[in-house]
């Protein structure tokens, strides 16, 4: 009994963890992450990684939210008094946005600690093309037992594409017009065919009735004649009778 309760716990405890490797691996396929900073400075290393995709698309989306992790490791004493990493996106594709701002202030780093930063940005509709970050940093570090300070260090780098749903969507209605106006040309050919084979047809029917016409004329004619002959004809046959009646008698 008590080994049956064991085997129990035990498929119930792989079932846990199956499902927990399910759902990192649903969260990992969900959102596709891409380093786009990865600069080592004097002291201090930077690392910034973003959401590329999500889910399954090739390009990041208006209205998603892109994640942005940032790490900062240094192998010797830093003390930083401002840290600050801004993310634009473009309206437009031309019109600068800032989308994200992450500041920390006044901070001690060494080699055996490290920093992370990690935040999320909703892009806003009508904003794409390429997002852009930039890293403003002023800081001191113990180089060779020597203190160097860096007041304004400032590095910018390209970042996530989000896509041209707009130019997509205008590029889908012009196709969709461009099969209309297909249909419409398509259309009008075989309109302009039945109406060439209609005008065909008229022209013959036109002539048929002209060839029609002209011998109804004719056969009118023929019979206006044949009446004129046939009215002469009786006229002299009339007059031959009257004639031969009337001519005098001989005298014997």
């Amino acid at each position: 009994m008590r080994g049956l309760r064991k085997l129990t716990l035990v498929i119930c405890v792989v079932a846990l963890v199956f499902a927990l490797l399910s759902t990192v691996k649903v969260q990992a396929s969900a959102e596709e992450m891409t380093t786009f900073l990865d600069s080592q400075i004097p002291g201090i290393m930077i690392q910034v990684n973003a959401t590329t995709q999500v889910n399954s698309t090739t390009q990041t989306q208006p209205t998603e939210n892109l994640t942005v992790v940032v790490s900062l490791e240094t192998e010797t004493n830093v003390s930083v008094e401002h840290f600050n990493l801004e993310v634009y996106g473009f309206l437009n594709g031309t019109i600068e946005l800032s989308m994200l701002n992450i500041t920390d202030t006044n901070f001690f780093m060494n080699s055996t600690s490290s920093k992370e930063y990690v935040d999320s940005i909703y892009v806003p509709n009508w904003v794409w093309g390429t997002t852009y970050g930039e890293i403003n940093l002023s800081y001191s570090a113990s180089l060779g037992g020597v203190v160097l300070t860096f007041p304004d260090f400032v590095s910018g780098f390209p970042m996530t594409q989000v896509e041209n749903t707009y130019l997509e969507g205008l590029e889908t209605q012009n196709n969709q017009l461009q099969g209309q106006i297909n249909n419409l040309t398509t259309l009008y050919q075989n309109l302009s065919s039945s109406f060439e084979q209609l005008n065909q047809t008229y022209v013959q029917l036109y002539q048929n009735y002209t060839s029609v016409k002209g011998s109804v004329v004719d056969l009118d004619n023929t019979r206006r004649l044949t009446t004129v002959l046939a009215v002469t004809t009786i006229i002299f046959f009339v007059t031959t009778i009257y004639l031969v009646i009337r001519r005098p008698k001989e005298s014997w």
